[in-house]
């Protein structure tokens, strides 16, 4: 790695920017004027233009008002620049980005975009533009202009988009973070990191199984806090979404329209794959062999910028590629290069065609675009069809291959043979069984009994195993009932632990079994054993029981995370805990406990603690990392981490000088929508809607979303207008 100290100090990069001339904003004051935005009681932006153009010109306005540094900072991360402004530490996030997705692909694609498209990017860049343009006094942290290209950056609105197998940030720095790579065996260091369990779940009804006789879909993704504002787009050509956005992105990414909505879900069918490649250095430069033939790798010089103290330094990376792509780094002394689609043209208009979609068969039609690399989609429409997809952009391999792990690249049977068209993937079509579930979990029982068969596809096109989530989910949809709208919301909101099921009794059994009255330590763990023995498994905010059940299962989370089963090299959560709770000796259950009680008395002078003190929902900030403060007003809350099984998800941790978890991932945007001659659909946000703390929408739903109490969405124009706080144009 060189580096190369560049000859200035941080500059304002307000100085640096290239100026909005009079032309640029004599065309957007007059785009404005097409587009009208009316902020409902709750601060949604309902936007509404001539042209869908118009209306993504809007929406990313209104999205700048609501929390521009959330906006910028996704561009900043997918343009790889994240250690201009955080330093040294994200350098090999930034290096991770720009090995696998290139700028000027995107700019090449902009420029060969159909024209309907080409409208949208302008649209995109020139609302942000902008809103800058009339907000002189918000100063970037480093993207003053928006380019249209950045949405061919970042083509899905996946949390987690980026696609790299099994590669990690620390591969990258092992193999890269030398001056000069080597050929050879390196022990890698195995640095072991906690679990952090999230995901989305989502749900479908069909018409047998509601009390209206019309689909129902239930949308509810797992994401970082605050990562989604709610918002409507509508245009006089056909648009008409309602949903979740990811911040800087101009579609609805989960959501739905007057015909069909959709719901996304983490997929783990294999979409990259690491290949190890035979490399040798001659005095002309490194070559690998393929096919019994050497060709010569790639080189590029990579040039990052990293923030240092109050200096920019320049940091150059020698990358190196195969055919197959980047190398990513060094397993057992091998190169390993990545084959991987993480961006694309057709990705991105396969995200808006969704938007459009008139029913069935256009969705299908989206869907055979087969560019969708990170989700699972559940659906439902207003002719009554409920559908699952499992992936959606499947390559097709060599079944005779381990694809779980790196392949040979020395020959051209590891390469891909095309896509799998979804006639072959995963699916299911209007199964009898009346619904639909997926919580990141196999696909194999998202239909109950109806679900499909994992003997008829090939192992990469699904190795996602079982989750707590999952067994909850089964649990209960598959209870016989005729479901409403709000009894769609209560299933949604079952806070039934699985987990603990397995988990409890094995801690009850090694107490009774192994720790008699005379024990020393009985009288004191007697009390919370037997308050965990007579559980119903439930969490809710009063429950003491919760409270021990959670903390000692953080205690013992890793052990059972790396818990092994002879035969079963690739085991699921399920399959770990249940194993792990047979042969977990009774120190290994109860030492874990019995630190956890002390730990409780340590801060809070007894270990009877319900749920809701300990457990809290608290924003006080408009920060992107969020401080929390035992000395700031929250809120009590009931939920746990989906990591347990809950359904609801709410994933809280302790921060520095903290006696309180505080929330930070989970439910986000929370929607239900039953389908039919008219819409009609519930939905939640995780604290509010602006990201500006003295906005009333800052927190207006934070007590709501403690609760899982759900306002009336406004869909309908008139509806919007009996309920309208504010119509404005952009720039008024």
């Amino acid at each position: 790695m060189k580096k190369v100290l560049l000859l200035f100090l941080f500059v304002p990069f307000s100085l640096l920017a290239q100026p909005f001339t009079p032309k640029e904003i004599k065309g957007w004051e007059k785009q404005a004027q097409r587009v009208s935005i009316h902020r409902d009681t709750w601060g949604i932006p309902h936007i509404y233009g001539k042209t869908d153009a118009d209306a993504v010109f809007g929406l990313l306005y209104a999205q700048c008002e609501d929390d521009f540094s959330r906006v910028e900072m996704n561009y900043i991360e997918k343009l790889g620049r994240l250690a201009e402004i955080k330093g040294e530490e994200e350098l090999y996030n930034d290096l991770l980005i720009r090995l696998l997705i290139d700028e000027n692909e995107a700019k090449a694609e902009y420029k060969k975009a159909p024209e309907w498209l080409r409208k949208l990017l302008n649209a995109y860049a020139d609302g942000i533009n902008f809103y800058l343009h009339k907000h002189p006094a918000v100063k970037p942290a480093l993207l003053t202009r928006f380019e249209p290209w950045f949405p061919l950056l970042w083509t899905d609105g996946s949390i987690g988009a980026i696609s790299t197998a099994d590669i990690t940030t620390r591969d990258l720095k092992n193999f890269y973070g030398n001056e000069s790579p080597s050929v050879g065996y390196e022990p890698t260091p195995q640095v072991l990191e906690e679990e952090i369990l999230t995901g989305s779940n989502g749900f479908a009804f069909a018409p047998k199984i509601t009390e209206s006789g019309k689909a129902i879909l239930y949308i509810n993704p797992h994401v970082t806090f605050y990562f989604r504002p709610e918002v409507h787009m509508v245009s006089e050509e056909g648009l008409n979404a309602y949903g979740a956005v990811t911040w800087g992105q101009f579609f609805v990414y989960q959501g739905f329209n007057e015909y069909c909505g959709w719901m996304h879900t983490s997929s783990r069918a294999d979409v990259a794959d690491t290949y190890l490649e035979k490399v040798q250095k001659q005095k002309d430069g490194w070559v690998y062999e393929y096919d019994q033939e050497l060709r010569p790798l790639k080189e590029k010089t990579i040039a990052l910028t990293v923030k240092e103290g109050n200096a920019l330094t320049s940091k150059s990376i020698q990358a190196y590629y195969t055919h197959h792509g980047p190398i990513m780094g060094k397993r057992e002394g091998q190169w390993v290069s990545m084959k991987a689609n993480n961006r694309s043209m057709n990705m991105l208009i396969q995200s808006w065609q969704r938007t459009k979609a008139k029913g069935f068969a256009d969705y299908k039609k989206a869907m055979d675009l087969l560019e969708n690399t990170s989700n699972n989609t559940v659906y439902a429409d207003a002719e009554g069809n409920i559908a699952y997809w499992h992936g959606n952009f499947l390559p097709r391999r060599d079944p005779s291959y381990d694809w779980s792990k790196p392949v040979d690249g020395s020959t051209s049977a590891t390469e891909w043979k095309g896509l799998h068209p979804v006639s072959e993937s995963v699916h299911v079509y209007n199964p009898n069984s009346g619904w639909l579930q997926n919580c990141n979990s196999t696909p194999f029982t998202v239909a109950g009994k109806e679900s499909p068969n994992p003997e008829k596809f090939p192992a990469y096109m699904a190795p996602d195993g079982e989750n707590f989530r999952g067994v909850n989910a089964v649990r209960v949809l598959g209870k016989p009932r005729k479901y409403s709208l709000d009894q769609v919301i209560a299933a949604g909101y079952d806070t039934y632990l699985t987990s603990f099921e397995i988990l409890v009794p094995a801690l009850v059994n090694a107490f009774e079994t192994s720790v008699p009255y005379t024990d020393a330590r009985y009288p004191y763990l007697v009390g919370p054993v037997m308050v965990l023995k007579n559980w119903d498994f439930y969490s809710h905010e009063n429950s003491v029981a919760t409270t021990l059940a959670v903390e000692w299962g953080q205690k013992i989370s890793s052990k059972m995370a790396r818990t092994s089963i002879p035969g079963k090299p690739n085991a699921d959560q399920v399959e770990k805990a249940v194993a792990f709770a047979a042969t977990a000796s009774a120190e290994d259950l109860l030492v874990p406990f019995s630190e956890m009680l002390a730990e409780l008395e340590k801060n809070h002078g007894k270990w009877q603690i319900a749920w809701g003190e300990i457990n809290r929902f608290q924003r006080v900030s408009a920060d992107i990392d969020q401080k929390y403060s035992d000395d700031q007003p929250s809120l009590p809350v009931g939920f746990t981490s989906s990591a347990w099984g809950m359904l609801p998800s709410y994933t809280a941790r302790y921060f520095p000088g903290t006696k309180k978890r505080y929330g930070v991932n989970g439910n986000s945007f929370i929607c239900a929508v039953e389908f039919g001659e008219k819409v009609t659909a519930k939905s939640l946000l995780a604290g509010g809607q602006s990201g500006d703390p003295t906005s009333p929408h800052f927190f207006d739903q934070g007590e709501m979303y403690t609760q899982g109490k759900f306002k009336d969405v406004l869909f309908y124009k008139e509806d919007v207008l009996k309920h309208t706080e504010r119509t404005y144009h952009p720039g008024e």
